[in-house]
């Protein structure tokens, strides 16, 4: 929801830009699919790094957490009690609960119960990657094909009308899926996005004026 927010506003406001500027429908297109180019591989590299970094402390943390339990084994064991008393059990059937539970694997069990990670919610760099570059490509291509039906003088009211609605729409499915209200949620989103739009026009109204 985020790359998809992202990539219409961000293309939606490039175009606006450079509609603003005075640019014929060529360079609209132009900056248009260099900016979605752009966007998509800038999306997709840092969602990239940004997962592999979360991976790698994961990694660290199964690392120590299996050198302790080697080391210390009691130790973990009185700790992952506590942790089941934390949560309501009383000190007997804590204990049992642990010593259960680590029977099984304690890795696993020491990963879950203490430090929250599983095999289902673990880091997956590639897969956050692929996802930001389509979503924020698919967001991107909404304004690009509203520019791209019309002619530069229309371009501009075109671009406006698909950026907003598309950001409307998101705001509102976001807000709904939240449990939030729908109404807040695609408002915030749509005054911001209009903001943006009339600031990069403005940019580049002056800059095509002084040109």
């Amino acid at each position: 929801m985020l790359g998809a927010n992202d990539g219409i506003l961000s293309t939606g406001a490039l175009l606006l830009g450079v509609i603003g500027a005075g640019g014929d429908r060529t360079a609209v297109l132009t900056a248009g699919l260099a900016g979605l180019a752009a966007g998509a591989g800038s999306m997709a590299m840092g969602e990239y790094v940004s997962v592999s970094s979360q991976r790698d402390t994961e990694k660290a943390d199964r690392a120590m957490e299996a050198r302790e339990l080697a080391t210390d084994p009691a130790g973990e064991l009185a700790e992952l009690r506590g942790i089941y008393e934390g949560r309501g059990l009383d000190a007997e059937l804590a204990q049992q609960v642990a010593v259960q539970l680590t029977s099984e694997n304690a890795l696993e069990t020491h990963l879950r119960d203490e430090l929250g990670l599983t095999d289902t919610l673990a880091a997956q760099p590639i897969q956050a990657a692929v996802s930001s570059f389509f979503s924020f490509t698919v967001g991107a291509l909404l304004p690009l094909l509203a520019a791209g039906f019309f002619t530069t003088s229309g371009a501009g009211i075109a671009v406006v009308t698909a950026t907003l609605m598309g950001l409307l729409l998101l705001g509102g499915i976001g807000a709904q899926l939240g449990g939030a209200s729908i109404g807040r949620g695609a408002l915030r989103v749509g005054v911001g996005g209009a903001l943006a739009l009339a600031l990069t026009f403005g940019v580049g109204a002056l800059i095509g004026g002084a040109i």
